[in-house]
């Protein structure tokens, strides 16, 4: 009669490898592996970044395409999306430069020059930027001028009228105000200020 007992006692103890394998062919076949995930659509992707920016503020078409160059968006995949949101009214290289010329030219006193400066750099073309300065007149750029200088003639009262021309030209060239509109706003901003009106 064999002993059992004795068998089970002079038997190697499984290793760490046949009881995980044990273990695991006692739970069933093993589970059948996922199909990788798709991939999410490129033009989607894009789409999803151009309203982002535009949600943000209004751009132009080139800046969205810079954007989405840096977010190495394929040159075809890009031209696809930017396309369709033109073609729906959503980019609008036109309507963003009329905005910018009025806001820029109100907000900040921006002159002409200054501002086909700032169209150049939003990648705005040269005939939609033209046209958007069209819509400021000599008259409304003088009267900016005007009241830059006057405001800024305020806060310098009591320097010499050497000094306070100097700094005043210095300031209407840096918003793109030509040297003779300059000198002729300061002129007579500087005659009709009170500390130079006779008594």
């Amino acid at each position: 009669m064999t002993n059992r007992a004795g068998d089970r006692a002079t038997r190697p103890a499984p290793t760490v490898v046949e009881a995980v394998a044990s273990s695991s062919s006692c739970a069933g076949p093993a589970p059948e592996p996922q199909p990788p995930s798709r991939q999410p659509d490129p033009h989607e992707l894009a789409r999803q970044i151009v309203l982002r920016q535009l949600a943000m503020a209004p751009k132009s078409r080139a800046q969205l395409e810079e954007k989405l160059a840096h977010r190495d968006c394929s040159p075809d995949v890009a031209a696809a999306v930017l396309d369709r949101l033109t073609e729906v009214g959503l980019i609008d290289d036109h309507a963003y430069a009329q905005m910018l010329v009025r806001s820029r030219q109100a907000g900040r006193g921006l002159a002409k020059g200054a501002l086909a400066r700032e169209l150049r750099t939003k990648g705005i073309d040269d005939d939609l930027a033209q046209e958007a300065l069209a819509t400021i007149s000599d008259a409304d750029e003088h009267s900016r001028a005007r009241e830059l200088v006057d405001k800024k003639l305020r806060a310098m009262h009591g320097l010499g009228i050497e000094v306070q021309t100097r700094r005043l030209v210095g300031m209407l060239a840096r918003k793109g105000y030509p040297s003779n509109l300059a000198y002729a706003v300061i002129r007579d901003a500087i005659a009709d200020a009170p500390e130079y009106l006779p008594d």
